[in-house]
């Protein structure tokens, strides 16, 4: 009986425990594409969503070569959240990385470039930085890149 007891508190308590959720463990998945969706609408943006759920608008395709998931790029962007409010920024002649060394939404967006392109990408949180807040970044936001392919190096 002193075990059953036992055994039926703890169940009542990690059940209880897990009832509280914090930042960290809340899934914004949903949240993000309804609100993506809104701003694609409010701002009349042509936008196509992936299966991965990244959705991005192409304004110009470009016409050089192609930037693949593997591909080192040259880009100028402005990121933005859906307030408009900017965290981050290049200067016109961009910045040089691998797309393996970036965040999911980019490595998967840039690739629908060629070089000269530009458009938008609006990234939802589990293809950005997830849930936890990172660098001056709230956990669980969408982030909205514009986005200039300068070169695939």
């Amino acid at each position: 009986m002193k075990n059953t007891l036992f055994a039926l508190a703890l169940v009542l308590f990690i059940s209880c425990d897990n009832d509280k959720k914090t930042e960290e463990d809340i899934d914004y998945v949903a949240k993000n594409e309804s609100d993506i969706q809104a701003y694609v609408e409010e701002n009349n943006l042509t936008a196509v969503r992936s299966n991965s759920g990244l959705y991005y608008v192409i304004e110009e395709e470009g016409t050089g070569t192609q930037a693949v998931a593997s591909s080192s790029v040259t880009v100028a962007y402005k990121g933005y959240f859906l307030n408009g409010s900017v965290f981050d920024q290049s200067d016109a002649e961009g910045v040089t990385f691998g797309l393996n060394q970036v965040i999911a939404g980019w490595t998967e967006g840039i690739a629908y470039f060629k070089e000269g392109g530009n458009g938008i990408l609006l990234v939802p949180a589990h293809l950005g930085y997830g849930s936890r807040d990172y660098r001056g970044i709230p956990g669980g936001s969408v982030l909205i890149f514009e986005v200039s392919l300068i070169a695939v190096n």
